[in-house]
């Protein structure tokens, strides 16, 4: 049990995504879990009849007993937010960020001198526990506090601490990743569909080879190569298969995908601090 009080500010999609995963993993108690917002009384009630966490607005929040403080707001309000718990908060107490685009030296440089500061990049299967979450601690945050936070995060599935010029490639794979997998399942039960399969029967077919697939990959210790060649027979229907994805440019697809995300979330990065620096 991880005997932390943590705080989230903000109460969007991504942090009910967290909530909800850390709520029913039993590794923090409920009571421990804050949500704030603003304003929206309604959206803080519904918060808490769905997962037992304790719910107030962001005025009526005691700062002191806090120990994690996860900033979940719409990126453009980064500034006020900052400016506002600035004075609000000690350098023992650690601000653990799942904004897109906001660099921790951003972060950094609108708090106290010192202030302990986290980037987080989780995807949205938190809901089920089955994250991977990416976590760059900025250049004051002790590794105690590291080990800490990334304890906090395995309630919603598995953590990798990276370095934070990595974490545009990270979005491109973890964070936009399950759409893609979403995307080869609508092919998936697109193609079984024309072929006379109805789609329930389809997205269970789909859905189990996809994980039967991931479960190989992390439990064996052969190479996505190792795999796929141990199930490609010569003149086969896999070898068929393959070659069909291979001439439609399949490979070369992924690749871009994966590039064409994290050259966006570059992109995004400057643009935000860029507009948020621009508006002062």
């Amino acid at each position: 049990m991880i005997n932390k009080k943590i705080a989230f500010l903000g109460a969007g999609s991504m942090a009910e995504a967290m909530i909800s995963g850390m709520a029913e993993s039993g590794n923090i108690a409920k009571e421990n879990i804050i949500v704030t917002n603003r304003s929206n009384q309604d959206r803080l009630n519904l918060i808490h009849e769905k997962y037992g966490v304790r719910t107030v607005l962001k005025d009526d929040l005691d700062f002191s007993e806090v120990d994690h403080f996860i900033l979940a707001m719409k990126p453009k309000d980064i500034d006020t937010v900052l400016a506002d718990i600035k004075d609000r908060i000690h350098s023992n107490q650690v601000v653990v960020s799942v904004l897109a685009g906001i660099s921790t030296g951003y972060m950094e440089d609108r708090l106290n001198i010192n202030q302990q500061v986290i980037r987080v990049m989780p995807n949205t299967s938190s809901m089920l526990r089955e994250s991977a979450t990416a976590m760059s601690p900025g250049q004051y945050t002790d590794m105690d506090q590291v080990l800490v936070a990334k304890e906090l995060l395995r309630s919603i599935g598995e953590v990798f601490v990276i370095e934070e010029d990595k974490m545009d490639v990270f979005t491109g794979i973890a964070g936009s990743g399950p759409a893609y997998f979403y995307y080869l399942m609508e092919h998936i039960e697109k193609t079984g569909r024309a072929e006379g399969m109805d789609s329930e029967t389809l997205r269970e077919i789909g859905a189990q080879t996809l994980l039967g697939a991931a479960k190989m990959m992390l439990e064996r210790d052969e190479s996505p190569t190792e795999l796929r060649e141990n199930v490609t027979s010569p003149n086969g229907t896999t070898a068929a298969g393959l070659d069909a994805l291979d001439q439609s440019g399949g490979g070369e697809a992924i690749s871009a995908a994966i590039k064409g995300a994290a050259s966006r979330s570059k992109e995004l990065s400057k643009e935000i601090e860029g507009l948020l620096v621009g508006s002062k």
